[in-house]
């Protein structure tokens, strides 16, 4: 028998719990909403996904304060914050990740290297945000661990909750 994906060990945490949960995503363009969503039976815990791939959206769909956004920038660790409760909130589910960094393959505006990425997660009991720096590769590749990193911290929560 094949080993257990990361979303299929989520997904049946979630149920198991009662759980919902959604996704704000930046760099990976939806690839968090696209892998909880080949899982069967996804559409009983995973609410909806909001890819804000610009600060208009992170600010009128996910409610990051602007000021936010221009003091921080899209890439750092308050946005990654807002973008989770944003996507909690926008469509109650019961807990959120986010995503936003840099994927290349130049660095942002404000000089984050690529590589350079935040996920965020979001419930009633507490908002965070974890930096990671996955150096120099494809933008295939560090969508795909980013993504999976914001379904290892979705399981670690929900081991904790």
């Amino acid at each position: 028998m094949a080993e257990k994906t990361v979303e299929q060990r989520c997904y049946e945490a979630l149920k198991a719990r009662g759980v919902t949960f959604a996704a704000a995503e930046s760099c990976t363009g939806g690839l968090i909403a696209k892998r909880i969503t080949d899982v069967p039976g996804a559409s009983g815990v995973f609410m909806g996904g909001v890819v804000s791939y610009t600060n208009i959206v992170k600010h009128r769909v996910l409610d990051v304060p602007a000021d936010m956004l221009e003091e921080y920038g899209a890439v750092s660790a308050p946005v990654a914050r807002a973008m989770a409760e944003g996507a909690r909130k926008a469509t109650t589910a019961d807990c959120a990740v986010s995503v936003t960094g840099v994927a290349g393959p130049d660095r942002d505006e404000r000089g984050n290297p690529v590589g350079t990425v935040f996920i965020g997660f979001s419930s009633p009991k507490e908002t965070i945000a974890e930096r990671f720096d996955f150096g120099v590769k494809s933008r295939a590749g560090i969508r795909e661990e980013a993504a999976d990193e914001a379904f290892k911290l979705l399981e670690e929560k929900l081991k904790e909750h």
